[in-house]
Parts: C-alpha cells; structure tokens; sequence
C-alpha cells in the first residue's frame, strides 16, 4: 500500500522545540497570573482594603471599635418591676390559711408538751405545788394540788382545744380580710409592689 498523500510540512515548534510544561515564561508575564475581573475596581478602594483610602477607612474602623477593658470591673445591673396587687382570690386565701392555721396549732401542741416536760425534769411544779397547798391548807384539808391540776394529759387536752379554736379563728379571719381587702381595692387600686431582679 502506497502513500499518496505527497510530503507533508513539518511543524518545526512542535517537532524541535521544548514541551509546554519546560517552557520558559515570556519577558511580560514575570508576575502571578490575574484572571480577568468582571467589574473594574473601584479608585479608593473597598473598606479597608489595599491602597490609601482604604488603608485609612481600614484604621478609622480600627480605632471606632472599642476593645473591652480585661481589667474594668462591671457592676451587675439591677431590674426593677413596679406590680400592684389588684385582687386577692378568698378561696385561694382561705385554704392558704387553713393549712398555716393547722401547722401553728400542731406546732403549739408539740411546744406545750416539750415545756411542760422540761419544767417537770426541774422540779418546778413541785416546788411550787408545795408552796401552793401550804398556803391554801388548812389542819383539815391538804389544800390546793397543783402538780394533779396541770398533769400532762390536761395539758395537752387544753392546747388541742385552743389549736382548735385558733385554726377555725384565723381560716374565717383570713377569708373576710381577703374580702375586704378586694372591696378597698377597687377604691385605691390595691398595694403596689417593687420587685428587684440582680443580673
């Protein structure tokens, strides 16, 4: 098979010369390479970029940025709420006071046992028992016994009643205050409360 086609030129800067990549760059690229910019850039600048405008925006932003003080000691600030207190609900009140009523009169009950006990280890009633008959006696009768008087069961009997008397006393009396207090309210506007928050 023979080749018609002739002779063919030869491409001398490909046959002879370098390939691309042990090429020597040319005299007018010596620097880093640019791509082209859409947008052209503008005279002074952008805000503290390169070149002397921006170089001075770039140090008065610098300076109107306020660094914090790491020595400065900060006060904590305090939040304050002016409330009034325009209604008191009488059911809520009342069971609030029913249930303090019941732990003061438990409370009573459990402080007269314990004094009495104390003032017994003492010998206090005795003492004034003694002292008590002898003055009340007589060559008939032995006088007035104290110390059978005020036993502990007597005692605790009379402070259960008063616990009693004052869990029922102070339940009414809460529930009508809560009621009168409503009814002065919506006169004056009620109590005015200043709460204060501590950040």
């Amino acid at each position: 098979m023979t080749d018609t086609r002739g002779p063919q030129p030869q491409y001398e800067g490909y046959a002879t010369g370098p390939l691309p990549g042990e090429r020597e760059p040319a005299a007018g690229q010596a620097g880093p390479y640019h791509p082209p910019q859409a947008y052209p850039t503008p005279v002074g600048g952008t805000q503290g970029g390169v070149g002397p405008q921006g170089g001075a925006r770039g140090a008065e932003g610098a300076q109107a940025t306020r660094l914090p003080r790491t020595g400065a000691r900060t006060t904590p600030r305090t939040r304050k709420a002016r409330l009034r207190v325009a209604k008191a609900d009488p059911w809520s009140v009342m069971k609030v006071s029913f249930l303090l009523s019941i732990a003061l009169g438990i409370c009573t009950v459990v402080a007269s046992a314990v004094l009495w006990m104390v003032m017994d280890a003492m010998g206090v009633f005795e003492t004034v028992g003694g002292t008590i008959s002898e003055a009340t006696g007589s060559n008939e009768s032995n006088g007035f016994d104290l110390q059978s008087f005020l036993s502990l069961p007597r005692v605790l009997i009379f402070t259960s009643v008063i616990a009693v008397i004052d869990v029922v006393l102070a339940t009414a009396l809460a529930t009508l205050g809560s009621f009168i207090y409503n009814l002065s309210a919506g006169f004056v506007g009620g109590v005015e409360l200043t709460l204060a928050e501590d950040e």
